[in-house]
């Protein structure tokens, strides 16, 4: 397997060279049908005993149509259907004078492939009729051999054959370029999934950043207007709100690492190995905002329920984006409560409060006021769209007789896994 390998990279420069220079090829193949054509000719088909090679020698009128046809092969490549007409006119000069006359029509044969090669099927068709039609019918009517001799059907073989062969290579050449055409096409497609995916990778990645400085900066607001508030009167009480600043802050920024980290490269130091925060630690969560003083009560029944880790997320993200908004707008005696229910194939989650003072703007369900006037937040619409990416649905509204509900319907198994009735 080497010797073929290695014979077949040594022809690899010369044919580099050769396609980089296609008027050099045709001169070679003008010099060598030239070469061919002269040999010929100096075979006699009518020998006393069958065809005779040297018995004969071509005249000077077969040698310059000879010389004629083999020049306009050099310019094949940029005027097919020229060369065709002067190589054929050529042939049928040397087929009328001739006798017996030269294989001038070698080099026909040649021009009528290029052609093939080079146009369309209906012309291809066409032309090598054409040709087929005057070469055949200049040798049958004005030769001295009879018309079915060998020779005349040897013209009209050999025209054949090169109309055939060239359409093939033009078949091929552009059943290839529609291959390669594909290929770049779905290369370019792959890029266009790979860049949708990665702004995709990167809103969700700006929503979670939202949710957790949202979140924390409300409870360090908070928390240092209790301290500056009680510093002078009950120290001990602001040393305590400034201690759960630090916290807040700490938790910050901790989660901040997490979801930053998510951007680093595969062989990047120090790459996040904490998990991203779900309903395991719900709790914790929960602490802090009764730490800045929202009393919040809780009410789980999933507990042996695996969840997704982006449903987990998901669900991990409306309850603190949700108690926010409570501590932001329910006022300073508002309660909240929190539900985590396993219903079936989904998993319910709900966030009430009973507050909402007077003057204050609640989110709606559209991400306008509850009222309908415009508000300025984000946080529903971040949910809501979080939720519909995994399949469920969100409701957010004014409670009768006063307070908000925000309630998220989300599947076991989230779109993205497969699960489509969910």
């Amino acid at each position: 397997m080497t010797a073929p390998l290695t014979g077949f990279s040594r022809l690899a420069p010369p044919r580099s060279w050769l396609r980089a220079h296609p008027t050099a090829f045709d001169a070679g193949l003008a010099a060598a049908v030239l070469v061919c054509m002269v040999v010929a000719s100096f075979a006699d088909p009518h020998g006393p005993h069958g065809p005779t090679f040297g018995t004969r020698t071509p005249e000077l009128r077969s040698l310059l149509l000879m010389v004629a046809a083999a020049g306009a092969l050099v310019f094949r490549r940029s005027r097919p259907m020229s060369v065709l007409a002067v190589t054929g006119a050529v042939s049928v000069a040397e087929l009328v004078a001739g006798d017996p006359p030269a294989p001038v029509a070698m080099s026909a044969v040649i021009a009528l492939y290029t052609v093939a090669s080079r146009t369309d099927r209906p012309t291809t068709w066409r032309v090598g009729l054409l040709t087929m039609t005057v070469l055949t019918g200049s040798a049958m009517l004005f030769g001295s051999a009879p018309w079915y001799s060998q020779e005349n059907l040897g013209i009209f073989a050999w025209t054949g054959m090169a109309a055939a062969a060239g359409d093939a290579v033009r078949s091929r050449r552009a059943f290839v370029d529609a291959i390669r055409e594909r290929a770049e096409r779905a290369e370019r497609t792959r890029d266009e999934e790979a860049r949708r995916r990665v702004a995709e990778e990167r809103l969700r990645i700006a929503r979670d950043l939202h949710d957790v400085v949202a979140h924390h900066i409300a409870l360090v607001n908070v928390q240092a207007g209790v301290a500056a508030h009680v510093m002078d009167k009950r120290p001990d009480q602001a040393k305590e709100a400034l201690s759960h600043v630090r916290e807040a802050s700490r938790s910050a920024l901790n989660e901040l690492r997490v979801t930053v980290g998510l951007l680093r490269q595969s062989g990047d130091p120090e790459a996040p190995t904490e998990p991203a925060p779900g309903l395991a630690v719900l709790d914790p969560l929960l602490d802090g905002f009764r730490r800045a003083g929202l009393p919040v009560e809780l009410a789980r029944t999933d507990q042996d329920t695996e969840l997704p880790a982006a449903v987990d997320l998901a669900a991990y993200r409306i309850v603190q984006e949700a108690l926010t908004n409570v501590r932001k707008h329910a006022g300073a005696a508002a309660k909240a409560e929190v539900s985590v229910v396993r219903v079936g194939r989904t998993v319910e989650v709900t966030v009430l409060d009973d507050g909402c003072p007077a003057g204050s703007v609640r989110l709606g369900p559209d991400g306008a006021g509850a009222d309908g006037t415009p508000a300025g937040g984000h946080g529903l619409i971040g949910m809501r769209e979080r939720v519909t990416a995994l399949g469920g649905t969100l409701t957010a509204g004014p409670r009768y007789g006063g307070g908000f509900r925000v309630q998220a319907i989300l599947p076991v198994k989230a779109r993205a896994e497969g699960d489509e009735d969910v």
